[in-house]
């Protein structure tokens, strides 16, 4: 396996745009991974929850992943998410990503009516079998109905070479990132990334999180507090997380529809369309949204790189 992403930094996890038709917009998408490229994070996601991966076709896929290819441009790698409820299928998908360029897959594993550890591992073992590139491994029940003890995952980590990254997303965060670095003190190290909005951001960063895979749609922020830890400058990174925080806690309640409009705000989003039976925010939310980025960036062009 060659050319792997170090799977460290920020990794931000990229929306799908739809115009007012619930079409894919491909256009935006194209400036979506070019604006994140030139922000030089160290790759991007796509297809997975923020990206409304459940609510698209096949040929959705397909396109999306050429056209994050062709934006990044080698610039930063492509990760693809490629979970689904049939292994064979997730093996399918993941070898579809890999063939239109990918540099790695995410997978999460689906809820089954009986929970068997075993078919979780197999699941991730028969994915590695079917493709060459790294693989994210995810760990996120609020979405999966899945829970993966640390003994789990520290099993697939050891016997499945191919896993290069646990996306740790299960709460609370901070003392299984510890369990998880413990785990590996001994044996092969597999980075550990922060999800789910950056909510737990600042407290995972301080348990040896190795930076964020997640869908904040202020990813210089994450940058700028991954290098201040990185610097042991914490009361610096501290100060960066508390002025953020509150736009944190608002962009993470359920659904993409607030992460997208702004998105849409920053002018990387034609529209902040959420294809059916996800929903738009109202009007009421929207204004408190405007209220919010005015209290936490007054009078900053959001449509530019912020600079901190």
């Amino acid at each position: 396996m060659t050319d792997i992403p170090a799977f460290t930094g920020v990794y931000p996890i990229l929306a799908t745009p739809f115009d007012s038709a619930e079409g894919l917009d491909l256009e935006s998408f194209d400036r979506l991974v070019r604006f994140m490229a030139d922000l030089a994070v160290d790759g991007v996601t796509i297809l997975g929850v923020l990206g409304e991966s459940n609510r698209l076709s096949d040929r959705d896929r397909e396109a999306l992943i050429r056209c994050a290819v062709a934006a990044a441009a080698g610039r930063i790698p492509v990760v693809v998410g490629t979970s689904h409820s049939g292994t064979r299928v997730a093996c399918d998908l993941s070898r579809m990503a890999q063939d239109l360029g990918a540099r790695a897959v995410m997978v999460t594993p689906a809820a089954e009516a009986v929970p068997n550890d075993q078919r979780v591992f197999d699941y991730y073992a028969s994915i590695a079998r079917a493709v060459s590139i790294p693989i994210v491994l995810q760990d996120h029940p609020a979405s999966t109905g899945v829970h993966m003890p640390v003994p789990l995952l520290l099993k697939i980590a050891r016997e499945v070479p191919a896993i290069a990254c646990f996306k740790q997303e299960s709460v609370p965060t901070p003392p299984k990132i510890t369990a998880l670095l413990d785990g590996m003190k001994d044996g092969r190290r597999v980075p550990v990334l922060t999800g789910l909005g950056a909510l737990y951001g600042i407290f995972d960063l301080e348990r040896g999180s190795n930076g964020f895979n997640t869908g904040f749609a202020f990813p210089e922020v994450l940058q700028a507090i991954v290098r201040l830890a990185a610097s042991n400058a914490w009361e610096a990174a501290w100060a960066l997380y508390r002025r953020f925080l509150p736009l944190i806690v608002f962009e993470q309640q359920p659904g993409v529809a607030i992460r997208k409009q702004i998105l849409h705000r920053r002018g990387l989003l034609a529209t902040a369309a959420v294809r059916h039976p996800g929903a738009a925010i109202d009007e009421r939310t929207s204004k408190q949204l405007d209220v919010l980025l005015e209290r936490t960036l007054p009078g900053v062009d959001v449509t530019r790189p912020l600079s901190l």
